[in-house]
């Protein structure tokens, strides 16, 4: 985590690992058991009847076998992985508390994204934002159709690579002071914050927006997931302690 006043912040977007086996988690999934289930049993069916020829013959991403069963979900911070997408509010929220952190309120989200000029601007290329395909028009020839998808964010671009970036990847999208760059905050998954009217921060790869860290979408119920969405958790500091290392 890097420090920010007297609080830390994930580095990385959040990628989840099982409670009880610390095994990764899908990242093409919703990380809840029963939704899990019904979207792979839907999309076993629409992946072969629906959507342009392409996407019919583009197989779903595999579950692993300990999240066919009951698993909790834990947040945790590692660069050079795919984040967690399809992620809803309460979700977000467990998976932060199961680390032993909390999701950030909104000012502490801003405040760790402005920190930095880099992040702050948008300045084309520098994060993944505002990219000129997107996943849903690809597969399903609407930007509004399919965002349950679960091959969604496994599109890649034939100029500019995948849509969605392993975290960290690109190493000038960061904020932060040198020695605590938190990295992704503007664009490659929109992250959920702490409100429980359902709110999330920086945009994704394809949002149109050149707001960066001011980007906000609070149209959404809490319980609304789809493939642009994950998360990044905060964590109390107390006064004096040195930040964390994760």
């Amino acid at each position: 985590m890097a420090r920010v006043g007297q609080y830390c912040i994930d580095r990385w977007e959040a990628s989840l690992v099982d409670l009880a086996s610390r095994k990764p988690l899908s990242p093409y999934y919703p990380a809840h058991p029963a939704t899990l289930q019904r979207v792979y049993a839907v999309w076993q069916v629409e992946s072969r009847s629906s959507g342009v020829e392409q996407a019919r013959a583009m197989p779903l991403p595999p579950v692993p076998p300990w999240q066919r069963a009951e698993f909790q979900p834990v947040a945790v911070s590692r660069r050079g992985v795919v984040p967690n997408a399809y992620l809803s509010y309460p979700v977000a929220r467990r998976a932060c508390e199961n680390a032993g952190k909390r999701l950030c309120t909104e000012d502490e989200w801003l405040r760790a994204c402005r920190g930095s000029a880099a992040a702050a601007r948008y300045v084309a290329g520098r994060c993944n934002v505002f990219r000129s395909l997107h996943p849903a028009v690809v597969l399903h020839g609407h930007a509004s159709f399919g965002h349950t998808d679960p091959r969604l964010n496994l599109v890649v671009d034939a100029v500019t690579g995948p849509l969605l970036r392993t975290t960290g990847e690109l190493v000038a999208c960061r904020s932060g002071d040198p020695g605590e760059e938190i990295y992704d905050m503007v664009g490659n998954l929109d992250e959920w914050i702490a409100d429980d009217k359902g709110v999330f921060l920086g945009g994704f790869y394809a949002r149109s927006t050149t707001r960066g860290c001011d980007a906000r979408i609070a149209s959404h119920a809490p319980a609304y997931y789809d493939y642009s969405l994950g998360t990044r958790c905060c964590r109390d500091l107390p006064s004096g302690q040195p930040a964390a290392a994760q």
